[in-house]
């Protein structure tokens, strides 16, 4: 599973206090994946990230 995070963060930051592992907070303090790829076993996760995101930035894909 891939996952992104596309234009119109807010820095709210929830993706990355709640999945750190996946994500985080980069120089301008927008969120971006740990890595592009989602490490086996937390999919599940990274949809739920992307279903919680207030702005409907976090993208999954398979």
């Amino acid at each position: 599973m891939k996952v992104k995070v596309i234009e119109g963060c807010i820095s709210c930051g929830l993706c990355t206090e709640e999945y750190p592992d996946l994500f985080q907070m980069d120089d301008g303090g927008i969120a971006r994946p740990v890595s592009n790829t989602v490490p086996q076993g937390r999919e599940a996760d990274a949809v739920q990230a992307a279903e919680d995101c207030p702005v409907d930035v976090i993208v999954t894909e398979e």
